[in-house]
């Protein structure tokens, strides 16, 4: 069985940089803050 180098799973992808885990801290709001204002078209993952 072959595995690909680095594969992440969705599931943690979503819950280190979903868009809930960064409204959790005042740090991660601060990351959605600077985003909006920047005007990414994708604030979280």
């Amino acid at each position: 069985m072959t595995q690909r180098t680095l594969g992440g799973t969705n599931r943690k992808r979503k819950r280190t940089s979903g868009f809930r885990a960064r409204m959790r801290s005042k740090d991660g709001q601060q990351v959605i803050k600077a985003r909006r204002r920047k005007g990414r078209y994708r604030l979280a993952v």
